[in-house]
């Protein structure tokens, strides 16, 4: 067989495994293109060292995956120290009734929630590594263990500290998606009519507002806490944007984009509890939404 064929044959094997390392690298990193720049290098060292020694494909290349993206985590915090105002995840975002193209569709199948992404990004990289390969991706403590580079039981230990704080975080979500959309239409609604009083009705009393505009001085705000205080900084903000709202879904749950003349400035993840908003994730970075299409 020529070394040209068994190359083919090398990229095939790797395509079947796609999807499944770019969901690892998703859920690790929290961005579309740190996970596809994760994936590529997983690819250029399986291209390097080849498959022969190999036994369990997935295995290696799942490690391989984690290993590049626990780097790229450790690396990414100590860059994180100069960043001004708050980092929110890279959102997946798809338009009610279109057709996304394949790309669009594998993006979709990686998504999960805004709110635990944002838990995960608080936990130290080690504690992410350990809770993504374990409770999501169910690998034994000890393949985490060499990834990490500790013990089994040190394994064990972070992913019951990234548990523990996964669960005191995240509360229990509204995932029926009418039920969603209706409370979303009634804070834009609100929203619209710069109605203080109905804003603060649909929030719930611990909401928080959080804003991710990039880095950029002019725009970065710290997270707002409080009903009212998110009401007052909706009003004071968002009044204006909000006509140019439409509905989309967010990593999964029902969401807005604001695209005035089709321009993308916004994308809003909701994270509702009992029919009431208690998380208002608003993404401005143009990094993070350069992959999404208004239309």
């Amino acid at each position: 067989m020529t070394d040209f064929r068994q190359h083919e044959l090398l990229a095939d094997e790797f395509e079947r495994h796609r999807s499944h390392l770019r969901a690892v690298a998703y859920r690790m990193l929290g961005s579309v293109s740190d996970a596809d720049d994760a994936v590529q290098e997983c690819w250029l060292r399986l291209s390097r060292s080849g498959a022969d020694d190999i036994v369990n494909m997935s295995g290696w290349l799942t490690t391989v995956v984690a290993r590049v993206a626990l780097d790229m985590l450790r690396a990414r915090r100590s860059r994180r120290e100069d960043y001004i105002g708050t980092v929110l995840p890279e959102p997946i975002v798809s338009i009610p009734d279109s057709d996304p193209d394949p790309e669009q569709q594998a993006l979709l199948a990686d998504s999960v929630g805004l709110a635990l992404l944002v838990v995960l990004d608080s936990l130290s990289p080690a504690e992410r590594l350990a809770f993504v390969l374990h409770d999501m991706f169910a690998l034994p403590f000890s393949e985490i263990a060499s990834i990490a580079g500790t013990t089994p039981a040190a394994a064990r230990q972070l992913a019951s500290r990234a548990r523990r704080r996964v669960r005191g975080a995240v509360p229990p979500v509204d995932s029926d998606l009418e039920q969603q959309r209706e409370v979303i239409a009634a804070f834009l609604e609100a929203s619209r009519n710069g109605s203080f009083q109905d804003l603060v009705a649909i929030l719930h009393p611990d909401a928080v507002f959080r804003i991710d505009a990039g880095g950029r001085t002019e725009l970065a705000r710290a997270p707002v806490h409080g009903a009212e205080a998110v009401a007052d900084q909706v009003l004071a903000r968002g009044t204006p944007m909000a006509r140019f709202a439409r509905h989309a879904m967010v990593n999964g749950s029902a969401g807005v984009l604001v695209a005035p003349a089709g321009r993308l400035l916004a994308v809003l993840g909701f994270t509702i509890v009992e029919r009431r908003i208690i998380a208002i994730d608003l993404i401005a970075d143009p990094q993070k939404l350069a992959r999404i299409s208004p239309r």
